[in-house]
């Protein structure tokens, strides 16, 4: 697996991102959909990576800075066709690495809840996220969920 810096410009990149943008919005509430589009991705503030197997897009996701020492994991995302093949496991570690190299002490995401996001919510709590406040603007609701992991 070949994980590189993404540049949003290719076809099965902005694919994947469109099918993660239309899932938010399939399975959360009106309002609710905080997933970033190309132009929020491509914005300064956010890096976004890509997993290859030669040719083949693996999976991607991006890491937001929120200020000099906290990041935002945001657009984690696996191609449908490698789901448990452990790309969002080394893509997760990647991004853990890069926020670590920037000093950053403490990584947070948004999600949903209900059944469509269980499997994500376990993904971190598996790896030591821990459910917590809002952070970064966020408005809590019931819908959504915020973790947090202290590197």
């Amino acid at each position: 697996m070949d994980i590189q810096e993404d540049k949003l410009d290719g076809p099965e990149i902005q694919a994947l991102l469109a099918l993660h943008l239309k899932d938010m919005r399939e399975n959360s509430p009106p309002g609710s959909v905080h997933a970033l589009d190309l132009s929020e991705l491509a914005a300064p503030d956010v890096a976004v990576w890509s997993a290859w197997n030669g040719t083949t897009l693996l999976g991607c996701a991006a890491l937001k800075a929120l200020g000099p020492n906290r990041g935002e994991l945001k657009s984690m995302r696996t191609a449908p066709a490698h789901v448990r093949q452990g790309v969002a496991g080394a893509l997760l570690e990647h991004v853990l690495a890069v926020a670590r190299s920037r000093g950053y002490v403490k990584i947070s995401l948004e999600t949903g809840g209900g059944p469509a996001f269980e499997p994500a919510l376990a993904f971190y709590r598996r790896r030591g996220f821990q459910d917590g406040p809002a952070f970064g603007g966020y408005a809590a609701t019931d819908f959504n969920r915020f973790l947090h992991l202290d590197l």
